[in-house]
């Protein structure tokens, strides 16, 4: 066809690169037919949004729309793509549900991921010692495991906000799958380091070079968001009018965070994805009223057309030459993993969470069945698996990228096409404040007792362990604290929470995702 002629160049010819008459008119081909299906996927949307249509997702739309059409190089997904939509998950974040969950959003993002791509990892491993599927090495098994755990619930979340779910379930879901992202980032990039340099390396090197990876490139991105609110502070160009000024610097930012962590040898989207996270906590506020109308709208614009353009982008790869179709066991199989590992993850975490907390205080069954499910598959892990092709040799890159492209797309065309009726099952449709009390504060922002109580020498080693547990999860408490009290009156010049007093029967006014339809007035 004219498009998968035109595709390749537009990449090309949007990287300055000079092409012929002839060239330059198949781009102009390629570039029309993108926006015609950026304008259908997004009519598409409206349409179902409309009609309240849940069994098609919007998100399976954009994916059907662009099944076969045409494909462009992978680094454009990357480069341009897939940052913006990173960003604005972090920068999205609203303060209060965020922090009050932060203990659990944390233990199921980093220790829940781990788990999850361990099991999986050694599942897949298993599977072809087993000879049932296709047989990869273990330290790809690995990879495959950490790639896969990357959890894009975008569909779910969209539909949460419809229905009108309770807003520590949307917490915990929506900070899960930020966090988890940046680890399954980094996890991947150490399976892959430890892939390419094998002698010498054991678990506990392992373990360092992950937090290596994962501690610089999310210092990386906290110190430019930090260094941004300082700047915005001190300059005042918003008493001074220059807004576009202002603007153009806020903007820029994201990518220079993106740029620095890539140039020193980290992970580009765990430092963007913190940048965002810092800069809406802190640098927001340090624009002028007209400043934040903008970059709000703006990122919400940007990201939204990423996202559509991913899921088209997702819908040609279904189709494309370098897919390996041959190994269909060990896509169903991997199928089946990813769902007892995405058990394994959510389940024992919120085992240990509750351990920790009061009986008023535990995450009820439905939640944990709900964050079970809502484990669709996405961008991240789509990025990711393409990585895959260029990182693994022998066609084994092959295999995990039709294996991941699979896996995207049965989830959100399945499960997000039935999580309306789930979410009914379950009963956790209609009354936003049924689980208020999970709340690390209660309505006079204290702690609710989540500290320790004081154990003597011949209590059990259980109570001991649960006390422990206790004691940790005042850290939530303790960096709210710190917040308060010195990072946002040293980072911001106006001493105000970013919203924070959203009120707690409003779930998602704030915590919508780049295609919400609220979000130009939430944000």
């Amino acid at each position: 066809m004219a498009a998968e002629a035109a595709a390749p160049h537009v990449v090309s010819s949007a990287t300055g690169s000079p092409g012929t008459v002839e060239e330059q008119e198949a781009a102009g081909v390629g570039i029309l037919l993108q926006i015609s299906m950026l304008v259908l996927s997004f009519v598409l949307g409206h349409i179902l949004r409309r009609r309240k249509f849940y069994y098609l997702p919007e998100a399976s739309g954009s994916l059907l729309i662009g099944v076969r059409w045409f494909n462009f190089r992978e680094d454009f997904f990357l480069l341009f793509l897939l940052p913006p939509i990173i960003f604005q998950s972090g920068f999205n974040l609203a303060p209060k549900p965020f922090f009050s969950n932060f203990g659990a959003i944390i233990t199921f993002a980093i220790l829940g991921t781990f788990i999850a791509s361990i099991v999986t990892g050694l599942l897949v491993y298993l599977g072809g010692l087993l000879y049932i599927i296709y047989r990869l090495p273990l330290v790809e098994c690995m990879m495959f495991g950490a790639l896969v755990s990357a959890t894009d619930p975008v569909t779910v979340l969209s539909i949460f906000q419809e229905l009108g779910t309770d807003t520590n379930l949307y917490a915990l879901v929506f900070g899960e799958s930020v966090l988890n992202d940046a680890v399954a980032i980094s996890l991947y990039r150490t399976m892959a380091t430890l892939r390419t340099h094998p002698s010498g390396q054991n678990f506990f090197l392992v373990i360092l070079r992950f937090l290596e990876n994962f501690v610089g490139s999310m210092s990386s991105g906290i110190g430019v968001g930090l260094i941004s609110a300082l700047l915005f502070k001190y300059a005042a160009l918003g008493v001074e009018n220059l807004h576009n000024l202002e603007s153009c610097l806020f903007v820029l930012f994201p990518y220079f965070s993106y740029m620095l962590a890539e140039g020193i040898g980290l992970s580009g989207i765990v430092s963007i994805l913190f940048t965002g996270i810092v800069m809406k906590r802190y640098t927001f506020s340090n624009l002028s009223e007209d400043s934040q109308r903008f970059t709000a709208r703006f990122f919400h614009l940007l990201s939204s057309l990423a996202e559509a353009f991913v899921f088209i982008y997702m819908g040609f790869d279904i189709a494309m030459e370098h897919q390996s179709w041959s190994h269909i066991a060990f896509i169903f199989f991997s199928i089946i993993f990813i769902l007892l590992a995405r058990a394994a993850n959510v389940f024992s975490c919120a085992y240990i969470l509750n351990l920790a907390r009061p009986p008023n205080c535990q995450i009820p069954r439905q939640y944990q069945q709900a964050l079970w499910y809502s484990g669709l598959r996405g961008a991240m892990a789509f990025a990711l698996a393409l990585q895959s092709v260029h990182d693994l040799p022998n066609g084994h890159g092959e295999t995990i990228f039709t294996a991941t492209t699979s896996i995207v797309v049965l989830t959100v065309l399945l499960i997000g096409g039935s999580t309306g009726t789930m979410l009914e099952a379950l009963q956790v449709v209609g009354d936003s404040n049924r689980y208020h009390h999970l709340y690390d504060e209660n309505s006079n922002g204290n702690d609710i007792g989540y500290m320790g109580q004081n154990y003597d020498e011949g209590a059990s080693t259980s109570s001991k362990f649960k006390s422990k547990l206790r004691d940790l999860s005042r850290s939530t408490t303790s960096f709210a604290l710190l917040d308060k009290i010195y990072l946002t009156p040293i980072f911001t010049s106006q001493n105000r929470d970013n919203n924070d007093d959203t009120p707690d029967n409003s779930p998602n006014k704030e915590l919508t995702i780049s295609r919400g339809p609220s979000e130009l007035e939430g944000s």
